[in-house]
């Protein structure tokens, strides 16, 4: 178990509020964004933007709560929550997806499981070539 902790990434980092970064940001670590970021965000961890936090760029991460504006592409590995405050202006691409009323989205949305990109849809075929031998 304790070899299991050494490999998760324990930092998280804190944009707060009042504070505007202008740049890309690329980390192994979860953030939390309540300030404003104009530009790119490449994590392995997990991206929250809070009430007052803004994006503007495109955010790649692995899990991501988002209670605040995005206006860009959101590309998310695991599971995208959109909190009722949120307005995401843009498109997403995720696995598992969640909105709460009250959210606003605008844009387009591709869901696929991570593990069988284009294995589903290569499936079909194949049994069907089978079954016509």
């Amino acid at each position: 178990m304790a070899k299991y902790n050494e490999t998760e990434t324990a930092a998280i980092n804190l944009i707060s509020l009042g504070t505007d970064i202008t740049g890309d940001i690329k980390s192994s670590g979860d953030i939390r964004i309540d300030g404003s970021l104009n530009g790119n965000l490449n994590t392995k961890g997990k991206v929250v933007i809070g009430p007052t936090g803004k994006v503007k760029g495109e955010v790649i991460c692995k899990n991501s709560e988002v209670s605040g504006t995005v206006e860009g592409r959101i590309i998310v590995n695991q599971l995208l929550i959109l909190k009722a405050s949120s307005r995401i202006f843009g498109d997403i691409a995720t696995s598992k997806l969640s909105i709460e009323p009250g959210a606003v989205f605008s844009g387009n949305c591709k869901m696929s499981e991570n593990d069988n990109n284009g294995g589903a849809g290569a499936a079909k075929p194949k049994t069907t070539e089978q079954a016509i031998k």
